[in-house]
This record gives structure tokens, C-alpha cells and sequence, in this order.
């Protein structure tokens, strides 16, 4: 059965400076549309499932400019509502070298989506039709209506038997000076209504405030995470550990924790063209694997290649079709294909 899939969350317009140039140094930028549910969606529709955005664009031409690229990227936006004038932003300056990439926000707070009212949503209603439905701490960031919102469409998912993903994706610039103190109540609101969560170590020591006196990262996740699994009644948590060396490349190994056992992928270093978006596709190759079946070795492994191929393409969104993935678990992806 080919499921459905539906993400809530913020369509934002991407506002990149060309050729690694500062903000201060371009004179033109290139736009397009993402946003992790946009991003997540998209990845799964490319992997031929039907998939559905839960959002609120604005009424204006700038929302017609993001519903044309929605489509594009095969999404459904059937249940996206349009009301307001505003959509948020972000700036990206790529970085080189030792210098990082730098993400700008602006106009987050007065979005279409940030300040949509809840009558707009028919959340009983999707509910009943979808899946698998996905949630992410950046939405969680915003106000208090939207995560309001976020509960009721995850409780509406529970009682319905779908799926609830989670993603922690902490961000310490939504969030502000208390930020994992500010957060903590709400990640555990969300967490208890979680089938499938995304998050590491980091999320466990900072936003649940959980204590370890182990110092490598390794010995911190294999602590950290049966007690989430055990505390919040999670039945599967996921996600990535992150090397970057001294020559600016990146290494990641991935891991799924269920039925009590940690399995980790190999881990991969690798080249880094474009880093965002990156770990929408480890979430979204964890979503492919828990609907075709895939044993957990297959899984991780699946999802891990997916977030790799994703730092290999410009943009946020990613854009590899299954064969791509599984040739790059296999190794089997030649120099020049002919």
C-alpha cells in the first residue's frame, strides 16, 4: 500500500549569496523555497510516496511563486491554506574554509504560517487520512499558537494510529538566551506523543537536561538513549553523529535505537558542496525504510547514504531517487555514467 505522508511545518524562502560571497559583497540573490517539511515531503515523494504539506502560505504573489515550487518537487498542497502577506526568510552565505556557513532569519514571526489562526486547520480531518505525519523543533520554536497547533495534529495522528515523527532540530537562534530551559516542557510534550524520533546525545544533555559522566561521544549516546527510549515510551529513535576534521571534510555514522539495541552504520567521510538540509534526508531515508520493510541494519544504512548524497547537492532539498542511494551503500556509483 503506497502511504501517505504529511509534514507540518513552514515553507520559508531560501535567499542564497552566489559563489561563497558574503552578504556584504553580493549584489544579487538566488531564491527558492524549503523548509524541513518541505524538505522531508519532497525526498519521500521522489521515493514514490504520496506526500502532503500541512502549512499557510501567504495570499500573494510570493505565495504562488512557492505553491509553483512545491509542485515541482511533487508534493501535494491540498492542505496548505493561504491567508496573510508575509513568508519567512533566510539568508545563507556559504562558507570556504575555515570559514562556517551563516544562516540569517528574518520575518520568521510575522509569517503566514507563525501567525495563522487555528480554524484554518482541519486537523481531525487529515488526521484520518494520513500515515505518517511529521513534526520538528523549529516549528516547535515559534509561539505558543503554533505549537498548540503542533500538539493538537500530533494527538489528532495518535488516536487515529499514525505515525508521529519527530525531529529535535534545535535551533539556538529561535530559541533565544534560555533557550533549552524555555524548551525542555515542550520537547517532552511532543516526545510523549512520538513513534519515531530524530535526535543524538547533544539533544538529550542540553534540551532534557539528562546527565552522563561519560566523555566520548559514543559512550554518551549508547547512555543517553535507551533512558529517552525508556522515559518518553519511544519505540524507535534515530539520527547522526557528525565529524568535521582539520581538511574541512565531514564524517557522519548514523544509528537507530529500537527493541533495546543500538545499531550504527559504517561511518563515511566525505567532501561537504552543501551541508543544509542534509539531515532531512537521514530523517526522511528512516521514514522509506520503516514503510518498505527494511530491517534496521538496512535502515540506517539507507538513511545514512541518503544524508551523504544530500551534502553533494545544491540546495536544501533532497533531490536522490532510490537508485541513487542504493548505489551509494553499495559503493556501485562509477566516475561518469554513460
Amino acid at each position: 500500500m503506497n502511504k501517505k505522508i504529511a509534514a507540518f511545518g513552514e515553507v520559508m524562502m531560501r535567499l542564497e549569496a552566489p559563489n561563497h560571497e558574503l552578504l556584504t559583497q553580493a549584489n544579487t540573490l538566488n531564491y527558492s523555497f524549503s523548509g524541513t517539511g518541505t524538505n522531508i515531503t519532497a525526498a519521500l515523494a521522489r521515493l514514490g510516496y504520496s506526500s502532503y504539506l500541512v502549512s499557510t502560505l501567504p495570499n500573494n504573489p510570493i505565495g504562488d511563486a512557492a505553491i509553483s515550487y512545491i509542485h515541482k518537487l511533487g508534493i501535494s498542497s491540498q492542505f496548505i491554506n493561504r491567508a496573510g502577506n508575509y513568508i519567512g526568510m533566510y539568508f545563507l552565505e556559504n562558507g570556504f574554509g575555515w570559514r562556517p556557513s551563516r544562516v540569517t532569519y528574518s520575518n520568521r514571526r510575522e509569517s503566514s504560517f507563525n501567525t495563522a489562526a487555528d480554524e484554518l486547520y482541519e486537523f481531525g480531518h487529515i488526521a484520518k487520512i494520513m500515515d505518517i505525519v511529521h513534526f520538528c523543533g523549529i516549528t516547535l520554536a515559534m509561539n505558543d499558537s503554533v505549537r498548540k497547533q503542533m500538539i493538537t495534529f500530533a494527538s489528532h495522528v495518535k488516536r487515529n494510529g499514525g505515525t508521529v515523527v519527530f525531529d529535535c532540530n534545535y535551533r539556538p537562534a529561535l530559541w533565544g538566551e534560555n533557550g533549552y530551559k524555555d524548551a525542555k516542557s515542550h520537547y517532552e510534550e511532543i516526545l510523549h506523543l512520538a513513534d519515531v524520533v530524530m535526535m543524538n546525545e547533544k539533544d538529550a544533555m542540553f534540551i532534557l537536561d539528562m546527565k552522563t559522566e561519560k566523555i566520548k561521544r559514543e559512550d554518551q549516546l549508547t547512555e543517553l538513549i535507551p533512558n529517552i527510549y525508556n522515559k518518553y515510551n519511544i519505540p524507535l529513535i534515530a539520527g547522526t553523529q557528525r565529524t568535521i576534521k582539520q581538511d574541512h571534510t565531514h564524517s557522519i555514522r548514523g544509528f537507530v535505537y529500537k527493541n533495546n539495541t543500538m545499531t550504527f552504520s559504517n561511518t563515511h567521510t566525505f567532501p561537504v558542496l552543501d551541508r543544509i538540509g542534509s539531515g532531512d534526508a537521514f530523517t526522511s531515508g528512516i521514514i522509506y525504510g520503516i514503510c518498505e520493510g527494511f530491517s534496521i541494519e538496512k535502515t540506517v544504512d539507507f538513511a545514512t547514504a541518503a544524508c551523504i548524497l544530500a551534502h553533494t547537492i545544491k540546495g536544501d532539498t533532497p533531490m536522490s531517487t532510490k537508485m541513487d542511494i542504493i548505489k551509494a551503500m553499495t559503493y556501485a556509483a562509477s566516475d561518469v555514467e554513460r
